[in-house]
């Protein structure tokens, strides 16, 4: 549906182009990447400048985004938005489940998962996975939503060796050969989970939420006593999640996976 806007549309359209790049761009490539008429482009790009959203680097010959932007931005992570929107799905969720589960938020910070939300439904269980925490990333089935989501080499970035490989209980993958072989099969089936390998006892299913660009922005996850929940049972656990983090992606303007 074209915009009733299109100036506005097509401002926005620069700006998210400047923020994916790893650098600046030529007034040229702008209009290039985007189709549109150059003395269009030139001109959005002077209101643009006017308000401190883009910069123009004269000695470049290039335009990258201004100190406005990062204003935004940085507005945008002190209002905490991703924890607001998720919330109240999580907590849905949680109650939602017919067992004690405790459900939490979390996002990668390098090779770990770091908690930002947490709820837990009567009789939950006590975890590690408290706000705050850091766990690794590849032996809880958040961080494995989030690492199943991302390109094969920002993985191996992640785990250049097996030094990269923390273990806890003595389950999970230790390699990268084993972990990728973990992912390929959670990707295909559009969830993660992990059993006993943060805690002996306790399992979690995970889904990862993603932006615009269908990159993995956060997941979604229960957590539960391993005795409560039959296997063949995870994947209607499983079902719930996928639709919270679903619904995590709608709220924040992403793109679902396929």
């Amino acid at each position: 549906m074209a915009s009733r806007v299109p100036a506005a549309d097509q401002a926005l359209r620069i700006l998210r182009l400047l923020a994916r790049r790893p650098g600046p761009m030529p007034a040229a490539a702008i209009a290039t990447e985007l189709g549109l008429p150059r003395s269009s482009t030139y001109h959005l790009l002077a209101v643009l400048g006017g308000q401190g959203f883009v910069t123009h680097l004269p000695e470049e010959r290039a335009y990258g985004l201004g100190v406005t932007a990062f204003e935004v931005g940085s507005a945008y992570l002190r209002q905490d938005p991703l924890e607001r929107l998720a919330r109240p799905l999580l907590s849905r969720l949680v109650r939602a489940v017919p067992v004690a589960v405790a459900g939490h938020l979390g996002i990668l910070h390098g090779r770990e998962t770091l908690y930002l939300l947490k709820e837990s439904g009567p009789g939950a269980p006590t975890l590690v996975t408290e706000v705050g925490v850091r766990l690794p990333a590849h032996l809880t089935a958040s961080g494995r939503a989030l690492l199943a989501a991302l390109p094969a080499a920002q993985v191996r970035a992640l785990f250049p060796s097996r030094a990269a490989f923390v273990d806890r209980t003595g389950h999970g993958p230790s390699s990268l050969p084993e972990l990728r072989a973990v992912l390929a099969d959670e990707r295909r089936q559009g969830w993660s989970a992990e059993d006993g390998e943060i805690s002996e006892g306790y399992a979690s299913v995970a889904a990862a939420a993603t932006d615009h660009a269908g990159r993995p922005i956060a997941a979604i996850g229960l957590t539960f006593r391993r005795a409560d929940v039959a296997l063949d049972a995870w994947p209607v656990v499983a079902a719930r999640v996928r639709e919270a983090a679903g619904a995590l992606t709608d709220r924040v303007g992403g793109r679902r996976a396929a």
